[in-house]
C-alpha cells in the first residue's frame, strides 16, 4: 500500500478533525507527481492520470533537440561577440591610456615651459628688488649726508650774524649760503620722494614675485601629481579604484583660464619690472643731478667767501697802512704842539721885556715922556710879540684839532681794522674751515 493510501486510510480512521489538513497534503502531492511524474500510473492511488502518446514525445524531444541546438548557437554568438568585444575594449582601452599618457606628457612640457618662465621672472623679479634695495640705501645715505651741507651751511649764516659794525653787510656770500639752504631743502624733497617710490616699488615687486612664487608652486606640485600619473601603467600596484574621480569638477578652470592666470601674473611683473627700471634710472639721475648741484653751489660759496675774504682783508690792509701813517702823523703833531708850546714859551720872556721895558719908560717924568725911537722901537716889537703869540696860540689850537681828528681817524680804523679781522676770523676760520667738512660727491651720491 502507498504513502497516500496510508495516509487517507489514516485519515478517515481517525476520523475527525484532522481531515482537512490530509486532503490538503494531499493535494500538494499529486501536484508534485503530476509535474515530476506525468506518465506514472496513479491507477493504484485512485486518482486519474494523463498519458503522452509517440507523437507527442517525439515532438517532446525534437523540440528539446532544437531548444538544445538553439542555445548552442546562441552561446557560441555570446561567446564570438564577447571574444569580439573584449578585444575592442581592449584595444580602445589601450588607446584611450596611450593617449592619456600622451596628453599628460604634453601636459607636462606645458607645466615645465611655464615654470620655467615663472621661474625666470622670479629670478629677475629678484634681481630689480634687490637693485632697488640697494638703490634705496643709497637714497638714504645720500638724504642723511644732505644733512651735512644743511647744517654747514645754516652755521655759516649764524657765524655771519656775529659780524660787527659795517661788515654786518648782506653780501654774495649771504647770497650763496642762502640758494646752498634752500637747494639743500629742495634736494631732500627731490630724495625723500624718490625713496617713497622706491619703497613702494619695492613692496609691488615683492607683492607680485610671491604671486609668481605661489604659481610656480603650484605647478611644481601639479606636475610632480602630473609626473606621478604618468608613470602609472597596468602593472603598477599603487593603483586604487576612485570611481567618483571621473566626473568632471565643476570649479576647475580651463586651458585658456589656466594659461590666461599665468599670463597675467607674467604681465604684471612685466610692468613692474618695467617700472622698475625706469625708477632705477630715474634715482640714478636724481642721485647724480643733486650731487652735481649741491657741489657746484658749495664751489660757488667758496668762491664767494674766497673774493669775500680777499675783499675784506685787502680793506684791513689799506686800513692799517692809513693807521701807521695816521699813528706817524699823530707823533708828528704831537712834536708839532709840543714845538709850538715850546715858541709859544720861548716868546714869554721877550714879551715880558719889552711890556716892563714899556712900563718903566712909562715911568718917566715930564718931557722925558718922549716917543722917541726906542719907545717906538719898543711899541712895535710887544706888537710883534703878540701878533706871534696869537699865531702861535692859533696854530697850537689848530693843531691841537688836527691832533683830535687824527686820534679819532685813528681810533676808528682801529675799530674797522679789528672789525675786518673779526670779519676775516668768521669767514676764513669758522666758515671756510668748516666748509672743508663738507662731503664729497660720492658720499652726497649714497655711496
Amino acid at each position: 500500500m502507498t504513502s497516500q493510501s496510508l495516509v487517507h486510510g489514516a485519515s478517515f480512521r481517525d476520523g475527525s478533525d484532522a481531515q482537512p489538513e490530509l486532503i490538503t497534503h494531499q493535494t500538494q502531492e499529486s501536484k508534485i507527481m503530476e509535474k515530476f511524474y506525468p506518465s506514472a500510473g496513479l491507477a493504484a492511488s485512485g486518482y486519474r492520470c494523463t498519458m503522452y502518446s509517440p507523437e507527442e514525445w517525439t515532438e517532446s524531444n525534437d523540440a528539446l533537440l532544437l531548444q538544445a541546438a538553439n542555445d548552442r548557437d546562441e552561446a557560441q554568438k555570446v561567446r564570438h561577440e564577447s571574444k569580439a568585444a573584449q578585444m575592442e575594449t581592449e584595444s580602445v582601452t589601450l588607446r584611450r591610456q596611450a593617449d592619456g599618457t600622451r596628453h599628460l606628457g604634453r601636459r607636462l612640457q606645458d607645466i615645465h615651459f611655464w615654470k620655467s618662465e615663472l621661474q625666470q621672472h622670479i629670478d629677475q623679479t629678484a634681481a630689480a628688488t634687490g637693485s632697488l634695495v640697494a638703490l634705496k640705501r643709497r637714497l638714504e645715505k645720500a638724504l642723511d649726508a644732505s644733512e651735512t651741507p644743511f647744517r654747514i651751511a645754516a652755521d655759516n649764516l649764524s657765524w655771519r650774524e656775529r659780524r660787527l659794525g659795517p661788515d654786518m653787510v648782506k653780501d654774495n656770500v649771504d647770497e650763496e649760503l642762502l640758494k646752498e639752504v634752500e637747494l639743500i631743502r629742495n634736494v631732500q624733497s627731490l630724495l625723500r620722494r624718490t625713496l617713497t617710490q622706491t619703497v613702494d616699488q619695492i613692496r609691488a615687486n615683492r607683492e607680485a614675485k610671491k604671486s609668481l612664487e605661489l604659481d610656480w608652486s603650484d605647478k611644481c606640485q601639479a606636475y610632480s601629481m602630473d609626473e606621478q600619473c604618468g608613470r602609472y601603467s597596468n602593472g603598477s600596484t599603487d593603483t586604487q579604484q576612485h570611481r567618483s574621480s571621473a566626473k568632471l569638477q565643476q570649479h576647475v578652470s580651463d586651458r585658456v583660464t589656466w594659461a590666461r592666470f599665468t599670463q597675467d601674473n607674467l604681465a604684471q611683473v612685466q610692468r613692474e619690472l618695467q617700472a622698475s627700471a625706469e625708477l632705477q634710472l630715474l634715482s640714478e639721475r636724481v642721485l647724480q643731478e643733486t650731487a652735481e648741484d649741491l657741489q657746484a653751489q658749495c664751489a660757488a660759496v667758496d668762491a664767494a667767501f674766497a673774493h669775500r675774504c680777499q675783499e675784506v682783508s685787502e680793506a684791513k690792509v689799506a686800513m692799517e697802512l692809513h693807521l701807521t701813517q695816521i699813528l706817524e702823523q699823530i707823533g708828528a703833531q704831537e712834536r708839532n704842539i709840543a714845538m709850538l708850546q715850546q715858541a709859544l714859551r720861548d716868546k714869554e720872556a721877550p714879551q715880558r721885556v719889552a711890556q716892563t721895558r714899556l712900563h718903566q719908560r712909562a715911568q718917566r717924568p715930564n718931557v722925558e715922556l718922549c716917543q722917541d725911537e726906542s719907545q717906538l722901537s719898543l711899541v712895535a716889537e710887544a706888537g710883534e710879540i703878540e701878533l706871534t703869540v696869537e699865531t702861535l696860540q692859533r696854530q697850537l689850537a689848530e693843531s691841537q684839532r688836527s691832533l683830535r681828528h687824527l686820534e679819532d681817524t685813528r681810533v676808528a680804523l682801529e675799530k674797522a681794522s679789528a672789525t675786518k679781522a673779526h670779519s676775516l676770523l668768521v669767514d676764513r676760520e669758522m666758515c671756510v674751515s668748516h666748509r672743508s667738512r663738507y662731503p664729497p660727491a660720492s658720499t652726497l651720491a649714497g655711496y
